[in-house]
């Protein structure tokens, strides 16, 4: 267990919040490692998924941020004080790598959005090239996790989030590094796809721990997405 006050206010919090408002439920936490270095890969619906994440991990965790969000004194020391640091986006910030690979290669344990960003429609967007290079270099197991339900609660273009089923999968640990950067980036991608559609499916029946029955206010929530050129 973690030490640290503030991760272990927030993530208490989180955990609550999490439970209360999206009825969250977990399957696979026992495939995060209680401590060594660990990378923890995950798809990106919403702002909900990093508390989300955070909230089911028994140890203290780091995570990329973006810049923006350590614009101030007070965000500064709030999410340095839950093992966040920041990382320009769209800027291919070598620091930013540099840094993950280090608390890595520590001990850490660090969660990593692959995406990039969140998705703009509920599924897997493209894997950015440099998750390969930190699992490459940083040499720790890799646990693939993914989340669903968490779009629909707080899509992108929402002011604030809404009550609705979010569902989490973590995978058993995988050693990459031992390949070549790019393969562990397809690794990564065929991963999180296979598992996406295993929670979907899951989450679909009744038989499932993961079942969430159909709701009149979740298919309603269910935003109108713009249809293909």
């Amino acid at each position: 267990m973690n030490g640290n006050p503030v991760f272990a206010t927030a993530q208490a919090i989180a955990r609550l919040v999490t439970t209360v408002a999206f009825d969250m439920k977990v399957v696979g936490k026992q495939h995060v490692p209680l401590k060594g270095g660990a990378l923890i890969v995950c798809n990106h619906q919403s702002y909900i998924d990093p508390p989300a994440v955070g909230a089911q991990l028994k140890r203290f965790t780091n995570y990329l941020g973006k810049a923006e969000l350590f614009s101030t004194p007070w965000s500064n020391w709030l999410n340095r004080g839950m093992g966040a640091f920041p990382v320009r986006q769209g800027e291919g910030d070598i620091g930013a790598v540099r840094e993950a690979i280090k608390r890595l290669k520590e001990g850490a344990a660090l969660v990593l959005f692959p995406e990039g960003s969140r998705t703009f429609d509920g599924e897997l967007q493209p894997i950015a090239p440099g998750v390969g290079l930190i699992a490459k270099k940083a040499g720790v197991p890799v646990v693939p996790c993914v989340i669903d339900g968490s779009f629909y609660a707080w899509p992108r273009g929402r002011v604030i989030w809404r009550r609705y089923p979010v569902r989490m999968m973590f995978g058993p640990p995988m050693k990459l590094d031992h390949l070549k950067a790019t393969q562990i980036v397809q690794v990564i991608d065929h991963t999180l796809h296979e598992m996406l559609t295993d929670l979907r499916k899951q989450v679909s029946d009744p038989s499932s721990r993961l079942y969430a029955p159909p709701r009149r206010f979740a298919m309603k929530c269910r935003p109108t997405l713009p249809e293909a050129p």
